[in-house]
């Protein structure tokens, strides 16, 4: 019988636990994968829990952390959704990009044909999301649906972390003003 809970810290030596399970949470902790848990039920997310408790985690919280939630859904088994993150104050952009390349690896051991999310957060881009291979899905008045599409080709996965780390390669030769061109792709991204 399988654990209801596992934590494991290599995608690599232990893809077919990945493959089996549906649930899980993506911890990262300076820039690096901390851990990928996984549980036994989907993370469901309200509007007073973004609202009241997101806020409240994220002042609360110090150091360079973040938890992605994710599920693949029993009714779309060739999808992971991008639940929720929670991030703590000091969380920089190198580990919430590096949260997002952890997810496409784990999309690409399961061989899903897409991740969805729903964007609330203003602060995130829709010039950022095209950047890292994110198109919009649907506008409604209140939601922001993105999803970004394999359908079997993982190549942009590849190229977005080697275009990155390019720019990231440049920025340490020619210190900038710009957060976002100085981010370090973590090595378990390429």
């Amino acid at each position: 019988m399988p654990k209801l809970f596992q934590r494991i810290t290599n995608l690599d030596s232990e893809a077919d636990v990945v493959r089996c399970r549906r649930y899980g949470v993506i911890e990262m902790s300076n820039g690096h994968l901390a851990a990928v848990r996984f549980r036994p039920w989907p993370k469901i997310a309200s509007l007073p829990e973004i609202r009241l408790l997101g806020r409240w985690h994220h002042r609360r919280l110090a150091g360079d952390r973040l938890w992605l939630y994710f599920n693949q859904p029993l009714t779309a088994s060739n999808y992971l959704s991008l639940t929720y993150i929670v991030s703590a104050r000091d969380t920089t952009l190198a580990t919430f990009r590096g949260a997002i390349c952890v997810l496409e690896e784990i999309a690409e051991i399961k061989q899903t044909d897409a991740i969805i999310c729903d964007i609330d957060n203003r602060k995130i881009s829709d010039r950022l999301l095209a950047r890292w291979g994110w198109e919009p899905l649907k506008s409604r008045r209140w939601h922001r649906q993105f999803i970004k599409r394999f359908y079997g080709d993982y190549t942009s996965r590849l190229q977005n972390s080697a275009t990155i780390s390019a720019i990231s390669a440049r920025s340490v030769a020619e210190p900038s003003e710009s957060r976002e061109i100085a981010v370090q792709v973590p090595a378990h991204c390429y």
